[in-house]
């Protein structure tokens, strides 16, 4: 009887190496399969708008048209009306030298829609196309993170980043803090109390994380520090994966008064000293605050030696009922998040 063959050492070793080129090369197949895609779409929306200039096609034509290719081609579930319709704005929006570049190369076709209906200038969709490809968002929070203004808001925190890190990771650093932050608690008064607002915060975590933005890990919440035989707790603190650092967060329902910038720093320190390691950069502090003056903040802000932001919250309890059913649920969020986004699912084209 034969012996059984061993398994050479080096075969666990260049499976991995193996596993990753596979996977490398169905992304890059995935993302050539999502252009050709997005390039044949640009082609019938140009196609449709040149008829309509020469020969006056109107939505009678248009309809035949949706039908027609629907007949042809069953399987596929792009030729509705409507995203023929799309496919127009987005030939009217972009030329075909553009969409063949990041980042609209590298979103899916449903992403692509979704900037043309919810956003009216090319520079506002590009802003998001850019950010919608650095995060890796769903079609879900892209929707969530258009309504929510985040382009708009991200790096508006005052802050003394540029002062007390280096250049480049002050830059990423002031990316990742925004002002305001928009807290989706709709059951909240405006008279709310730290420690509601601390537990509605941790209650819809996946919220709060979502409006953070990518890369905040939650730790803990009133995270127990001792110093010099005394307690003191953290309402929140988040890691930062990407800057490789702890996030301290201060919640104050009052507008910002100097001395909140004190007990930040403090715990920034306390941080540093006792749970950092030499791989970690320096800690982070951010205050959210009811309102703030900023003059106040920037005086405040301008002889602090650790790195620290001041933002605002805004509550938006006045939602109108249309804004609110625009938002994805909680539900919506994870089962989005749950979806491999690199795919190209001919499902997820729209249709009337």
């Amino acid at each position: 009887m034969s012996k059984l063959e061993t398994i050479p050492s080096e075969y666990n070793e260049w499976l991995v190496s193996l596993k990753r080129q596979i996977q490398a090369a169905q992304q890059r197949a995935a993302l050539a399969v999502n252009q050709e895609l997005v390039q044949l779409y640009w082609d019938i929306g140009a196609g449709i708008l040149m008829r309509k200039k020469q020969h006056g096609w109107g939505a009678k034509v248009i309809r035949r048209l949706s039908d027609d290719l629907r007949r042809e081609f069953p399987e596929i579930k792009g030729f509705s009306v409507r995203n023929l319709d799309y496919m127009c704005l987005f030939a009217a929006s972009w030329t075909r030298d553009e969409i063949a570049q990041a980042p609209l190369a590298q979103l899916p076709w449903y992403h692509l829609s979704t900037l043309q209906s919810k956003l009216s200038t090319k520079k506002e969709r590009l802003q998001y196309a850019q950010l919608a490809v650095q995060h890796g968002w769903s079609r879900n929070v892209l929707v969530h993170q258009i309504e929510l203004r985040t382009a708009e808001r991200i790096g508006a925190a005052q802050n003394n980043f540029a002062a007390v890190l280096p250049p480049q990771q002050s830059d990423l650093v002031r990316e990742s803090l925004k002002d305001p932050y928009k807290l989706d608690f709709l059951e909240l008064s405006a008279d709310v109390r730290e420690r509601e607002l601390e537990h509605a915060l941790v209650s819809r975590l996946s919220d709060f994380l979502l409006e953070l933005g990518t890369g905040f890990a939650f730790v803990g919440k009133q995270v127990h520090l001792e110093v010099g035989g005394e307690d003191f707790y953290i309402d929140l603190l988040f890691y930062h994966i990407k800057l490789h650092c702890y996030v301290v967060i201060e919640l104050k329902t009052s507008d910002f008064k100097p001395e909140h910038l004190g007990q930040l720093g403090f715990y920034v320190t306390a941080v540093d000293e006792q749970m950092c390691s030499s791989q970690d950069a320096p800690t982070i502090g951010l205050l959210l605050c009811k309102n703030k003056n900023r003059v106040v903040a920037e005086y405040a802000l301008r002889d602090a030696n650790r790195p620290l932001g001041i933002s605002k919250y805004e509550l938006t309890s006045a939602l109108s009922d249309e804004w609110k059913s625009s938002l994805p649920s909680v539900e919506d969020i994870e089962r989005e998040f749950s979806l491999d986004n690199d795919s190209i699912e001919e499902g997820d084209l729209h249709e009337d």
